[in-house]
């Protein structure tokens, strides 16, 4: 069955450059020409999927094969998904074929992936990653050594709750990503592929850490007013400034990635607001911040085209981790950290 590909549209819908014809990817942005009738196809095979046709769904996900460049990662885990789907309805023609699954018919709708992971440990092991399981209880480990198993523990739990706002986000969009590694000591990453995805997608995934990471600093300070326990409120500081760090419009950080969507105007509105929040809340952080974007306007990395809404997404998770650490007691926090290991 042959699969019709829309017109090209004569310029990248993200950056505005001129498309060659046949191109299925921007040179310079290497967002995908036809993102739009993609996420069409990927919504329609997710529903069927959801019920339960996974044949139909397959057909629909080997149609936009025709959409992607051959070796990008995104046809790669199309295929993939292709191959998993396939097990699947060959296990659901089988449970209905055979009786012999009587466990797996107890579980009446998920019984065909029932039998596909009992058949498949692979998919098991695809599920819990050993490399994100080993490098996530080193780094549990190593900070409940250095503060003791309440600060530390909580400590790590925070960074992984930021890690899962990336890894969320970019799987939600259809797009391959593996489970946060973290690298005992130094940081903790997820690692995906942003061929063909454009910059305000690239911008919102960025954010979505620091999002996530605001959850889990508002939810200490939330704890913390009803137990009053200086713990919770070290842990809901703790969490605001490492995300409002990682809001740095640096190389390596997920500010240095969301601003790539904004154009000169948008920062400078963004540069207004860091240093709004700074004469506000007192904190140097937001300082930090406003030097990182000030830097940013010099630099020729700006889009052809405006992107309000990912600023808008960057002040908002500024403007909410200002209002946490501007509510934590500073003083609760100081002395709670000299606890040390009594945490």
């Amino acid at each position: 069955m042959s699969t019709q590909i829309p017109i090209a549209p004569p310029e990248c819908p993200s950056c505005g450059a001129d498309l060659p014809l046949g191109d299925l990817a921007c040179q310079r942005c290497h967002a995908l020409v036809h993102a739009g009738a993609l996420t069409v196809l990927a919504n329609q095979a997710k529903a069927l999927e959801a019920k339960q046709r996974f044949a139909e769904a397959r057909e629909t996900w080997n149609r936009s094969l025709a959409m992607l460049p051959h070796d990008s990662k995104q046809a790669e885990w199309v295929r993939d998904h292709m191959r998993a789907l396939e097990q699947a309805a060959s296990a659901a023609a089988e449970a209905k074929a055979q009786p012999q699954h009587a466990w797996a018919r107890r579980l009446g709708p998920l019984a065909p992936i029932a039998i596909v992971l009992a058949k498949s440990k692979g998919l098991l092991l695809a599920v819990f990653k050993l490399k994100f399981l080993f490098s996530f209880f080193s780094f549990l480990v190593i900070y409940i050594g250095l503060w003791g198993w309440r600060y530390g523990g909580g400590f790590v739990l925070c960074i992984l709750i930021h890690e899962l706002g990336h890894y969320i986000d970019i799987r939600r969009r259809g797009l391959p990503a593996e489970m946060p590694v973290f690298i005992p000591g130094i940081a903790a990453y997820v690692k995906w592929d942003a061929i063909g995805v454009t910059l305000r997608q690239r911008a919102q995934v960025s954010l979505a850490g620091p999002l996530a990471g605001w959850i889990s600093a508002a939810g200490c300070f939330v704890l913390y007013t009803y137990t009053q326990d200086p713990l919770w409120a070290a842990l809901a500081r703790t969490a605001g400034v490492l995300n409002l760090l990682n809001l740095t419009p640096a190389p390596f950080l997920d500010g240095g990635s969301a601003i790539k969507a904004l154009g000169i105007v948008e920062r400078t509105a963004l540069l207004a607001v860091t240093l709004a929040l700074w004469l506000f809340t007192r904190e140097n952080m937001f300082f930090v911040v406003s030097a990182g974007v000030a830097w940013r306007l010099f630099t020729k990395d700006k889009p052809a085209r405006e992107d309000w809404s990912s600023w808008l997404y960057f002040a908002a998770v500024l403007v909410a981790l200002g209002v946490v650490l501007h509510a934590v007691p500073s003083t609760l926090v100081h002395a709670s950290k000299a606890g040390g290991a009594g945490f």
